[in-house]
């Protein structure tokens, strides 16, 4: 006699993909997904995952090259405690499959023990982050500080956390509807790789496209009307020597925001005399903004064209300065090459972006390369027709993401060597091609100052 088995069972050939294949965060287990069990879901959280949390937030508190607002760090906190919080899930589910069992609940005490590291460990991050922020400050010489948006700084990170911890949880219930789907047509394996496939394609057509491309054109939109400002206490120049005054071929209203302050601003001939004690001249200040030319390699033309005008070219040092992402150059850099000069110099920079640099590095980086690269070609290919007894000592510099741009002008350190007198590109970001550069002699006037590549992170 045989034995026919109850209707209610099933083999495991019979289970759709999406119920046999669980994810770290399922640990063997299949919840309702309906109603309130559907909330519960997005919101319940592991505790390998919250200690990865943890530990991530709180080093998110570690120093950086420039100050961050109490917003920014708060979305750089929530980010990385997002990144901790999956990379906690996955280490405990490869640790339980190489240990061989089952998903064991955490004990109320687990939690507490949790709970009290959590406000040990995230105050006393916060605290040192703060003192760092403050050191930071103090030696970039910013002195806004919002109390504001540092007491907000947790909230901010737990709202990105929790935002992008249920879109991860999103995606994965998308991916059980794609593969419970694809398996009534296709083996469940297929089924599992090809409805990842789909889901992490879908998704990054969503990001990039809608997402990323409507969060670009928004900030954009918001940056370009501060672009239309002038900074408090900067005024149009009256010397022709400055792109944006009398018989500049750059109009003052294109320079935009950082363009006006750059070329608005800046030591005079006087300044430099009473620092050097000796006679100084006009510094050469050339710029163009993002509206002189809506074309990268018109805009560089442009600004190369007011810098001939001014006579830069008949400077005895010219130096080629590629912008963060805003436009705005490092009125330290530039001032002390003029004051080492003793005037007898001349600055060439141009805009590129609306975006800050952090914006910049994350949504388009290309443009910093072209702009680097087209500007200090315009230049060279005035400089290498003049005559070489009268030829400029031609320098190149860059900060952050500037340094990033103006680097793509050289294929490598003998390329730089060979046609620069000179460089000193400072904070470059992680993404920096370049190999090790060795230093350079830098020489204006009757000083000398050793410059050069720091060595890329």
């Amino acid at each position: 006699m045989t034995h026919e088995p109850p209707a209610s069972s099933s083999s495991p050939s019979d289970v759709p993909p999406s119920r046999r294949d669980n994810s770290p965060e399922d640990d063997g287990r299949v919840e309702s997904l309906s109603g309130s069990g559907k909330r519960r879901r997005l919101l319940r959280f592991t505790l390998p995952g919250c200690w990865g949390a943890l530990l991530l937030a709180c080093l998110s508190f570690t120093p950086s090259l420039l100050p961050r607002g109490g917003v920014l760090q708060g979305l750089v906190c929530g980010i990385s405690a997002a990144i901790g919080y999956g990379l906690g899930v996955v280490a405990a589910y490869v640790w339980r499959a190489f240990a061989d069992r089952d998903r064991r609940s955490p004990s109320r005490r687990s939690w507490l023990v949790l709970g009290v590291f959590a406000i040990v460990l995230f105050g006393l991050a916060f605290g040192l982050g703060q003192y760092w922020q403050h050191q930071i400050r103090g030696l970039m010489g910013v002195t806004d500080y919002n109390v504001i948006a540092t007491v907000a700084c947790p909230l901010v990170a737990v709202l990105v956390f929790c935002l992008l911890l249920m879109a991860g949880r999103g995606l994965r219930r998308l991916y059980h509807g794609a593969a419970r789907l694809l398996g009534r047509w296709i083996g469940p394996r297929a089924a599992r790789v090809v409805g990842w496939v789909v889901v992490a394609g879908l998704a990054w057509s969503v990001f990039s496209g809608v997402l990323l491309g409507g969060f670009v054109n928004a900030a954009n939109e918001a940056f370009s009307l501060r672009d239309t400002e002038t900074p408090e206490g900067v005024h149009q120049p009256t010397s022709a020597l400055r792109s944006g005054g009398p018989g500049s071929l750059v109009p003052w209203d294109s320079l935009g925001r950082q363009g006006r302050a750059f070329t608005g601003s800046g030591p005079s001939a006087r300044d430099i005399g009473e620092f050097t004690h000796s006679a100084a001249q006009e510094p050469v200040r050339a710029y163009a903004g993002l509206t002189t030319s809506g074309d990268t390699e018109t805009r560089a033309e442009r600004a190369v064209a007011d810098l001939r005008r001014a006579g830069g070219f008949e400077r005895e040092n010219l130096l080629v300065m590629t912008t963060t992402g805003s436009g705005w150059v490092d009125p330290a850099a530039v001032d002390s090459f003029e004051y080492l000069g003793s005037g007898d110099s001349a600055t060439v920079a141009m805009q590129y972006s609306y975006l800050p640099s952090w914006l910049s590095y994350l949504v388009d980086q290309s443009k910093a390369r072209e702009a680097g690269r087209e500007l200090f070609d315009a230049v060279y290919d005035v400089w290498s027709k003049l005559p070489q007894d009268q030829r400029p000592r031609l320098f190149v510099a860059g900060e952050s993401l500037g340094s990033f741009g103006g680097e793509t002008a050289f294929s490598g350190e003998y390329d730089l060597r060979n046609r620069t007198a000179g460089t000193l590109f400072a904070g470059p970001p992680n993404f920096n091609t370049a190999g090790p550069w060795a230093p350079a002699d830098c020489r204006c006037g009757d000083a000398v100052h050793r410059t050069g590549l720091p060595l890329p992170p």
